[in-house]
């Protein structure tokens, strides 16, 4: 039977904790301050401690230095209203979750029903792990890649504890599948997960989104309506663009944070609500909090435990591995086989990806479609190149006189060397088939281009053989 272990200075605090705890079936054991604390660890070691902040004779979080990582144990700090910074450090090590006096039993209840068995959800983050190894999988999200691995670990190590979650990265990074790997490995998984683009909405109704309203609290109110913050009782609610929400919401939404309660629109009857925010964006939050787009205290209350997301151009051999599992997705839906050719493959490891993940399945999408139904490859679409920064150096200049033959190399070449090398994507750029291209680099002298004539054949042949 799971075993609690309740420390406060407080007589009342501690009979009030251990009835509330006895009901749920679980055995209690008390301490006034850290010494009491610690001979009951050594009569029994618990599966969860709730610990007052400021004891008599130290910090609550003290007690860490004594308990062994490996154990499993779930910590669930106390304090002050005046001290809500000092639990969001304890949050930062290791802390599952807080409470803030007076003590709302309805939220130990709660915080007591996502408690899993001593090492339930650490041992599936293990066996997560081995998927990783063997398939690149972790939960909901895809990749082998060294930047990709870091972010696995740094979301092991969160995923279990109720720290608030700041993830930060480019647009299509994939932030919100980071988010619900977050929740799908947290205690809040059998809740609700809900998605919030607070840019998306429009700021007359981000308030009532956010925290619902009351029937006739506005004109068009013709019913009851319940918000974002009420519906993810109990699980996970993840706001992204938080840079986008109006500043004054950010006071409202720290409020909820810091004490668990709002009110709907047109009413002034608290709610209570238990629910782990994951934030997320696209800029730089700290050059944000500089112009005012963010609240610097929400900002410290949200980036408990910041996560960066990589952009897909720096993970490498996950772009392949990535394009491979769209692809067998599509296959599977529409019941076809079809496979990259090695001029798509060239394409797809070259190519920089400025819309990172979302651009990457798009374009497999737009492949897969173009490909025909009667075809077992999908099709050699263009790239949609324009959609990448402006690289420097990318004028060609062609000086009076120059003849129309040097004219139409220096504009092969320098068109080659913007694609990388990628010869199938240059071809599409000029509006010549790959074979010309070929034709036209070994006229030039090209040594290199010439050991790749076999190459050009199957490309060729790939691309329906036409010459320009």
């Amino acid at each position: 039977m799971p075993h609690v272990l309740i420390v406060d200075d407080d007589p009342a605090t501690r009979e009030a904790l251990a009835a509330i705890i006895g009901e749920d079936g679980l055995t209690t054991a008390t301490a006034g301050d850290l010494r009491e604390a610690r001979i009951q660890l050594v009569r029994q070691m618990p599966d969860v401690v709730f610990t007052d902040l400021k004891l008599p004779d130290g910090s609550g979080v003290d007690l860490f230095e004594d308990l062994d990582p490996r154990s499993g144990v779930e910590v669930i700090v106390i304090t002050g209203h005046a001290t809500v910074e000092s639990a969001v450090s304890a949050l930062k090590m290791g802390a599952a979750d807080y409470l803030v006096k007076p003590i709302n039993m309805q939220r130990v209840k709660a915080i007591l029903s996502r408690l899993p068995r001593p090492g339930d959800l650490k041992a599936e983050i293990g066996t997560l792990r081995g998927e990783l190894r063997r398939m690149g999988r972790f939960g909901s999200m895809l990749g082998n890649s060294p930047a990709m691995q870091e972010v696995y670990d740094q979301i092991g190590r969160v995923a279990p504890t109720a720290a608030s979650v700041m993830l930060v990265g480019e647009s299509g990074t994939g932030k919100e599948v980071a988010a619900l790997t977050v929740h799908e490995l947290s205690l809040r998984r059998k809740h609700a997960f809900l998605a919030v683009n607070c840019g998306a909405i429009s700021p007359n109704l981000i308030e009532s989104e956010m925290f619902g309203h009351e029937r006739g609290s506005f004109t068009g109110a013709d019913r009851q309506h319940k918000g974002y913050f009420e519906r993810a009782n109990g699980g996970t609610l993840f706001l992204d663009e938080i840079t986008e929400m109006p500043v004054e919401l950010q006071v409202k939404l720290l409020r909820v944070l810091e004490t668990g309660m709002f009110m709907r629109v047109g009413t002034t009857k608290e709610i209570e609500t238990d629910v782990r925010v994951i934030a997320a964006t696209n800029r730089d939050p700290e050059q944000a909090v500089l112009e005012g787009k963010l609240r610097l205290d929400l900002y410290h209350r949200l980036n408990v435990f910041p996560i960066s997301l990589p952009p897909l151009r720096e993970r490498g051999k996950d772009v392949e591995l990535l394009a491979q599992a769209f692809l067998e997705d599509l296959n599977e839906r529409h019941s076809t086989r079809k496979h990259f050719p090695p001029a798509v493959k060239e394409m797809l490891m070259s190519y920089p990806w400025p819309g990172n993940v979302r651009e990457l399945k798009n374009y497999v999408q737009r492949a897969h479609i173009m490909s025909g139904t009667d075809s077992d490859s999908t099709a050699t679409v263009p790239l949609q190149i324009t959609l990448s920064k402006p690289a420097t150096g990318t004028a060609v200049t062609i000086p009076f006189g120059t003849s129309l033959a040097e004219a139409d190399r220096q504009l092969i070449l320098a068109t080659l060397d913007q694609c990388g090398g990628v010869k199938t994507r240059a071809a599409e750029i000029l509006g010549i088939s790959l074979k010309t291209l070929y034709n036209r680099l070994v006229e030039y002298g090209n040594d290199a281009n010439r050991a790749d004539e076999a190459d050009a054949t199957d490309e060729s042949r790939a691309l329906g053989g036409a010459d320009a």
